[in-house]
C-alpha cells in the first residue's frame, strides 16, 4: 500500500483521508473503524492496533459533531463555578483541579462546559435543572456537597450522570470521588502547632452548610479538644480572601489575639499575612499561619506558607474519570486520591510568648 495520502483522480491534489481509506489500509471494514474510534463493539487488539496505525500513517480522525451525532451526546462535562462576587475568581486550586478534568477527558473527545453562578442557591439550582433539562451537557461534576443537597435530586430525576468531589452528607445518594481521610491534614496542622507551643489557635473556614467546610471545622476543634484545647475563634469567611483578611484584622485586635491562625485555603491565609503586616505582626514570630490546598505559589511568598497539600490536579482527574466511566467510556487511570499532607515552611515557629 502507498505511504502517500490519498489523491483526488483529477487533480493530483492531497485530499482529507475518509474512513473507506483507514480501513482499505488497515484491510478490515468500515464498520471496524467505526467500533474502535467510536469504543462500541469488540474488536481483537491486533486489528485495533492495525486501524489506529493506519489512521496515523493518513492523518485521519473522525469528526467529533458526526460522533456525537451518532451516539446522541453532546461529547460536553458541565461543572458550575460558584461566582462569590461580581466577577469570576478561578483561584490557584481551581485551575489544577480544571486541568486535571481537562486531561482526562481530551482523550475521549469530551469538552469542558462551565457556568458561573452566583452563590444563592435558588440561582444555583435552577442552573442545574436548566442543564439538565436541556440536555446540554452528558454528565455534571459536582463539588462541595450540602446537606439535604437538592441538586442531587434534579440531576438523579433527569437522569442525569453526576459525580460529587468530596464527601456526601450521610444518607445520601450520590458517585463521589474522596480520600481515605479527608481531614487529614488538618490534624496534622493543629499537632504542629501544638508542638511548637501554641495554644491560642483560630481557624477562618469557607462556607457553612457545606459538606467539606463542616467537616474540616469539626476536624480542626477534635483535634484541638485531643491537646486539652478550646478554639480561641473559629469563624466562616466562604474561601473569600477579602474576608479572611478582614477576619483576621479582628482576630488581631483582641485583647489576648491568635499565636497561630489555620485557613481553609492558601489564597485567604497569604490575603491575611499581608494584613498582619500593615498591622505591625510579623508573621511567624508573632503569628503562625497556616493555608489549605498547596498552591505553588505559596512557596515563593516571604515567608513561604505553611500549608496543607491537596492535589487539586489529581481530585480533577479523578472525578473525570469515574465520570467517564458512568458514560460508559474506559479510561486507564486511577480514581484513588491521596491524603491530604502538611508542608512545612517558614510561616509557622515556635511562640515565645
Amino acid at each position: 500500500m502507498s505511504d502517500m495520502h490519498p489523491e483526488s483522480a483529477d487533480s493530483g491534489r492531497r485530499t482529507r483521508a475518509t474512513i473507506a481509506d483507514v480501513a482499505a489500509r488497515a484491510g478490515v471494514s468500515r464498520a471496524a473503524v467505526s467500533k474502535v474510534f467510536n469504543r462500541t463493539g469488540s474488536i481483537s487488539a491486533e486489528t485495533t492496533r492495525r486501524i489506529q496505525e493506519a489512521a496515523r500513517e493518513l492523518n485521519w480522525t473522525p469528526s467529533a459533531t458526526a460522533t456525537a451525532l451518532r451516539r446522541s451526546r453532546s461529547q460536553t462535562i458541565g461543572l458550575v463555578l460558584d461566582k462569590p462576587n461580581d466577577r469570576v475568581d478561578i483561584g490557584f486550586g481551581t485551575a489544577s483541579f480544571l486541568a486535571g478534568i481537562e486531561s482526562e477527558l481530551a482523550p475521549f473527545d469530551y469538552g469542558l462546559l462551565l457556568y458561573a453562578v452566583g452563590r444563592d442557591p435558588a440561582a444555583q439550582l435552577a442552573a442545574y435543572r436548566r442543564v439538565a433539562e436541556t440536555r446540554r451537557v452528558d454528565g455534571m461534576i459536582l463539588t462541595d456537597g450540602g446537606e439535604h443537597d437538592p441538586r442531587f435530586d434534579v440531576l438523579a430525576d433527569n437522569r442525569m450522570p453526576a459525580v460529587l468531589v468530596g464527601t456526601p452528607f450521610p444518607g445520601t445518594t450520590i458517585a463521589h470521588v474522596e480520600s481515605p481521610n479527608p481531614e487529614a491534614g488538618v490534624e496534622d496542622a493543629v499537632r504542629h502547632l501544638h508542638q511548637l507551643g501554641h495554644r491560642r489557635i483560630a481557624y477562618i473556614g469557607g462556607t457553612p452548610g457545606r459538606y467539606q467546610s463542616e467537616a474540616r471545622r469539626a476536624a480542626f476543634r477534635t483535634a484541638l479538644t485531643t491537646h486539652g484545647l478550646t478554639p480561641l475563634a473559629d469563624v466562616f469567611a466562604d474561601y473569600v480572601p477579602e474576608r479572611a483578611a478582614e477576619e483576621t484584622r479582628r482576630l488581631l485586635a483582641l485583647a489576648t489575639p491568635p499565636t497561630a491562625i489555620l485557613y481553609a485555603s492558601d489564597a485567604m491565609a497569604i490575603a491575611s499575612i499581608r494584613t498582619a503586616a500593615e498591622i505591625g505582626v510579623r508573621v511567624p514570630e508573632d503569628l503562625s499561619v497556616i493555608g489549605y490546598g498547596g498552591a505553588d505559589l505559596g512557596e515563593w511568598m516571604t515567608p513561604a506558607l505553611t500549608t496543607v497539600v491537596r492535589d487539586a490536579e489529581q481530585r480533577g482527574r479523578a472525578a473525570a474519570i469515574t465520570l467517564l466511566r458512568l458514560l460508559g467510556e474506559q479510561p486507564q487511570g486511577d480514581a484513588v486520591l491521596r491524603n491530604p499532607e502538611l508542608v512545612l515552611r517558614a510561616s509557622t515557629a515556635t511562640i515565645h510568648s
